[in-house]
């Protein structure tokens, strides 16, 4: 990286758990969505609480990957018929990009609202303006990935978007600031906690 680090200091950045715990499962990984599976980082399963930091998921991506992968096995067995169901996938009127840029550049803005206006320090202006911004972000991405041929990139990028503008709507939702989430504009935390739990409207 062009740092000696024999003769000048290392350069340090702080960072955010943005998803601590977000879709509950139970103790195979499992959602309520038939055939979803979470673990890891993206999990609740009430572990380590709703609010673990650092090495607590690193536990919980091993134990419970291998609790969902069992899981799985169980409830979908694999066999030569299971193969042939799947039909090839249909890249009739979609194109090799020529320009690439086009993800890069939405990678690096999605990267910048979110810590913008979504990091650790937050408003309701803020989130505003960055559920405006991920709105634009969305529909970019969603003709992108309709046009062109699916990679790996396009494909991270597309979910991040859609977690990114779930985190701003739960975020919006909040009116106290608890745990990791604080908001200027309501700085206290209320006596009794409120559900953690956040259920569409």
């Amino acid at each position: 990286m062009g740092i000696d680090i024999t003769r000048e200091p290392i350069p340090v950045v702080p960072a955010a758990h943005y998803t601590c715990g977000g879709v509950i499962t139970n103790l195979e990984g499992q959602t309520t969505l038939d055939g979803l599976y979470a673990v890891g980082e993206t999990a609740y399963t009430g572990l380590h609480g709703a609010n673990r930091l650092a090495s607590n998921s690193l536990a919980e991506g091993l134990v419970f990957a291998k609790m969902a992968a069992q899981s799985i096995k169980k409830a979908f067995p694999l066999s030569e018929e299971t193969e042939h169901e799947i039909r090839p996938w249909d890249s009739t009127g979609i194109t090799d990009p020529a320009e690439k840029i086009l993800v890069s550049h939405d990678w690096d803005e999605l990267r910048r609202v979110m810590w913008d206006y979504v990091g650790i320090v937050r408003t309701n202006k803020r989130l505003k303006r960055a559920r405006q911004r991920l709105r634009n972000l969305h529909k970019e991405v969603d003709e992108y990935y309709h046009q062109h041929i699916v990679t790996s990139d396009l494909l991270e990028l597309r979910n991040l978007v859609m977690v990114a503008e779930l985190m701003v709507m739960s975020a919006q939702r909040r009116k106290e600031s608890r745990g990791l989430h604080y908001n200027l504009d309501y700085p206290h935390t209320h006596k009794k906690a409120k559900p953690t739990i956040l259920k569409p409207k």
